[in-house]
């Protein structure tokens, strides 16, 4: 038995090390007021918990992205997600004193760690609100982080040959949306601006590829949905600058 035991203590610490190697995340829900003349919020997220700067960028992006979605104003004061609440809360019921048909307002937030290995973690968030009119608005953003630095990462800095890579995603593009080769980028209904194709801003590693997502009224219309292209690393990896292994 003992013969073994070298083996099985460095496979032992080799798991650990990978195990290790993972962000360690714990499920947070924040909720609106419950009351008749209350908009309805129901936000679930991934707290980061290590110490470590990726952790507080993810943290620090998550709480944006809550105010981003729920801020009407361009109020400076607002700095964490319980404000944001408060601010859509109170935008809500001040119009219902106002307009006292009004419909009820609503917002979800959902987001997961989609993505992760030794350089680089994404992730996902679904977002729906109403305030208002035909329907609501629904959009998906994809957040990616540098491990190592610790610093969320544009489109830009996801490529070493971004200029490559967006003439390679154009010709994946018109494939799967039969887009003649020679033909105008909306020769088939699209809306891209000027007629000119251009790259999702939303782009996130996911484990079955790259996937970029065009979110509603981006470049087709609202009865279209998002636009989804999913692109193989095998294929892509030439133009990462962060590569990822088969």
């Amino acid at each position: 038995m003992k013969k073994y035991l070298g083996p099985i203590l460095f496979l032992i610490f080799l798991i650990g090390c990978q195990t290790e190697s993972k962000l360690t995340f714990e499920p947070t829900q924040l909720l609106g007021e419950n009351c008749n003349s209350c908009p309805k919020i129901e936000i679930n997220i991934p707290h980061a918990l290590d110490d470590s700067k990726v952790s507080e960028a993810i943290n620090r992006a998550l709480r944006e992205e809550i105010i981003s979605v729920l801020s009407f104003t361009e109020d400076e004061t607002i700095d964490s997600a319980d404000k944001a609440i408060k601010s859509f809360t109170d935008s809500y019921k001040e119009l219902k004193t106002k307009f006292p048909d009004e419909v009820q307002w609503e917002a979800t937030i959902n987001g997961e760690a989609i993505y992760e290995d030794e350089n680089i973690i994404t992730l996902m968030l679904n977002s729906y609100s109403f305030t208002g009119g035909a329907h609501g608005y629904a959009s998906t953003s994809y957040l990616n982080f540098d491990k190592k630095s610790g610093a969320e990462l544009e489109n830009w800095e996801l490529f070493d040959d971004l200029e490559g890579f967006a003439g390679y995603t154009e010709t994946k593009f018109r494939e799967q949306e039969n887009i003649p080769r020679g033909g105008n980028i909306n020769a088939t209904g699209f809306m891209f601006e000027d007629d000119m194709f251009h790259l999702a801003d939303n782009i996130g590693y996911t484990k079955d590829g790259l996937k970029l997502i065009y979110n509603q009224y981006e470049v087709a219309s609202y009865a279209d949905g998002p636009i989804e292209l999913i692109l193989p690393y095998s294929e892509i990896n030439p133009y990462l600058k962060r590569k990822v292994k088969n």
